[in-house]
């Protein structure tokens, strides 16, 4: 076919089908624009103990997570996605605030969030900037001032005064009781609903599940819409769960909280097949929700503009190294899902760059087009909707647990794409170094080889200069 300027486009198509025609043809135009000048709204979804490989897009061949499927496989999906301390007080703070924890010194049993980094928070700001906020689910940080953070938002956990499936399923929608993950998707959507059409949104959600239920016998509980799934597969044995797996640990580790909580759930393989398949389940339901989400976000015609950010608050141990829960430097512990999708780009891209939950606060500043202080820490991962690489430049980044606790030893570590080195606090000769380009499953500790001498010696001030840097960036006392 012949291309045709507009001139002729007009008089040849147009103009035989009168003004009215013409007049839709230039609203639709104008509208389209208009949509695309807009700012857009933004949807963050955070997980509680969602570990990296617990979705199908992942390499999982068990688990059913078709919606946080289509999220990776549609938009930007991050295969090497880190939370900077593998604990969900501090990290969440570091989502909220866009600092590592050694900056800003919460976790739990610290008091509150001091109040120089929540008035520096994402939400803070991004509601001073004009966004509609929201916020559902499990906070996860003590601040007495919740509530003024955000236009809309209520803050609620598992009921830990209920010591079976209560602790789920205590929040009503009319005269049911309801699970968690099912109030807080419903509170979204009346959230979705009833935002000023005259502001864009920015709505948190965070998701209690699949958190077990510490005080219950039972761990994992989850919506009935789930109960069927899993039934007749068996799960597969964690790797390295051996004896001697976890024999290699320190006598502290193996006498601590993590070894106690795989006693609860996995010390057997029934057990274990019992835990697991719930842990899969309590997922599987918060991927249903996400469907419905995004189902009325299409039914209002606001799909075209809403990004999509979604990333789990730490790892999680599923019987490696007989050790359940998160707290330690190793990967399972630190390695998160992530995934962006924009609508407006939605080219799809696997990204090999190594992120982090710092980046979370930066990064929604940067789809928003509002500057971020210069204080955050994190990186701007918005340009890879456009195909650029923002976090290429990251070569290292300081990983960390420093709350003091008995039964969980306190941990600081160093990872580079190749090594990975850490120590426990009260225990600093004890340190441990793996070749991660060879060595991904962190088995062999190289520590006391004299040929990766120089490289453990690197390591350990390269992580002190680090920590250095960061404790001259906190607020005054």
């Amino acid at each position: 076919m012949k291309h045709l300027s507009h001139a002729m486009f007009t008089k040849k198509f147009i103009k035989p089908l009168g003004f009215s025609f013409a007049f839709c043809v230039y609203f639709f135009a104008a509208h389209v624009a208009e949509a695309q000048s807009k700012k857009p709204n933004i949807i963050f979804i955070l997980t509680d103990d969602q570990r990296a490989d617990a979705m199908g897009y992942a390499g999982n061949k068990i688990i059913k997570t078709p919606e946080m499927d289509k999220l990776a496989s549609q938009g930007i999906y991050f295969k090497n996605a880190f939370v900077t301390t593998p604990i969900c007080a501090a990290s969440r703070a570091s989502i909220l605030t866009g600092l590592y924890e050694r900056t800003h010194l919460y976790t739990f049993q610290q008091g509150n969030l001091k109040q120089g980094y929540a008035d520096n928070s994402y939400p803070v700001l991004l509601k001073k900037a004009g966004y509609y906020t929201g916020f559902f689910g499990k906070f996860g940080v003590e601040y007495p001032l919740f509530k003024s953070m955000f236009d809309e938002g209520e803050n609620y956990d598992r009921n830990t005064k209920y010591k079976d499936y209560r602790g789920y399923f205590y929040k009503t929608l009319g005269k049911d009781s309801v699970h968690l993950t099912r109030y807080t998707a419903q509170k979204a959507m009346d959230f979705i609903s009833n935002a000023p059409e005259d502001k864009p949104f920015c709505l948190s959600l965070s998701f209690s599940a699949p958190h077990a239920h510490d005080p219950a016998v039972d761990q994992y509980f989850w919506q009935p819409e789930v109960d069927s799934l899993y039934k007749d597969v068996v799960i597969p044995p964690p790797i390295m769960g051996s004896d001697a797996d976890f024999m290699a640990q320190p006598a502290y580790v193996r006498n601590g909280e993590n070894h106690t909580r795989w006693l609860w759930r996995f010390d057997t393989p029934e057990k274990y097949q019992k835990s697991v398949k719930g842990y899969y389940r309590m997922i599987s339901g918060i991927d249903l929700e996400i469907g419905k989400i995004r189902r009325l976000l299409a039914e209002k015609g606001l799909d075209k503009n809403t990004i999509i950010i979604f990333l789990g608050d730490n790892g999680y141990f599923l019987g490696e190294r007989q050790l359940a829960d998160k707290w330690l430097m190793y990967d399972r512990s630190l390695r998160v899902p992530m995934m962006i999708y924009d609508p407006r780009n939605p080219k799809h891209r696997v990204i090999e760059d190594e992120v982090l939950n710092i980046d979370i606060a930066p990064t929604i500043f940067g789809f928003a087009g509002v500057g971020q202080p210069s204080s955050w820490q994190g990186i701007n991962l918005s340009g890879y909707t456009k195909a650029a690489s923002p976090a290429k430049s990251r070569v290292e980044f300081l990983c960390e647990h420093l709350w003091k606790v008995d039964i969980i030893a306190a941990s600081e570590g160093f990872r580079t794409k190749k090594w990975k080195y850490f120590r426990y606090r009260d225990d600093v000769a004890h340190e441990e170094l793996y070749d991660l380009s060879k060595d991904p499953l962190e088995k062999n500790n190289l520590i006391n080889s004299p040929k990766y001498k120089s490289v453990a010696l690197s390591m350990r001030q390269k992580m002190q200069k680090k920590i250095t840097d960061l404790e001259k960036s906190r607020l005054p006392n």
